[in-house]
């Protein structure tokens, strides 16, 4: 599948936050279209799109220093007709390219979220820490790390 990943166009905002809005974990949190929205216009944040073709296929959002000044990936989302072909492994490398001189990049998963945790895994994340109950009672959210550079 040939996959482009390069940073949002303004016009790719609106859709990343419905694409937002529409996916777990933010529908099982009750995160709104409105607050996807915030999330992914915020200044601070990096949002990334993949295309297949000329067709968004999903997005990826960071704080280039949200976890202890170390980048931190505050959502990825695949649309649903796009998933199991490489979008998310695609956006998460492109992701990991941009910090070439930081020693670590995080994400957190939803207890909730079996294969985005199998997927993230499998690129070589590893769990360091459970906050349970942290956005909703009854579900953890994994705090996960992947180490980038020797540096």
């Amino acid at each position: 599948m040939n996959v482009l990943v390069a940073p949002a166009r303004e016009e790719d905002y609106e859709w990343c936050a419905r694409l937002m809005a529409s996916s777990e974990p933010w529908i099982t949190l009750g995160r709104g279209l409105a607050d996807c929205r915030a999330r992914c216009q915020h200044p601070e944040y990096l949002l990334l799109i993949a295309r297949h073709g000329h067709q968004p296929a999903g997005f990826c959002l960071i704080h280039p220093r949200g976890l202890a000044g170390s980048p931190y990936i505050a959502s990825i989302a695949v649309d649903a007709a796009q998933r199991g072909h490489g979008i998310g492994t695609a956006l998460l490398a492109y992701a990991e390219r941009q910090f070439p001189a930081t020693r670590y990049i995080f994400l957190c998963v939803s207890s909730f979220n079996a294969r985005a945790r199998r997927l993230y895994e499998r690129l070589g994340y590893a769990a360091i820490g459970e906050l349970k109950d942290y956005d909703m009672d009854g579900a953890s959210e994994i705090l996960m790390a992947k180490r980038l550079a020797r540096v």
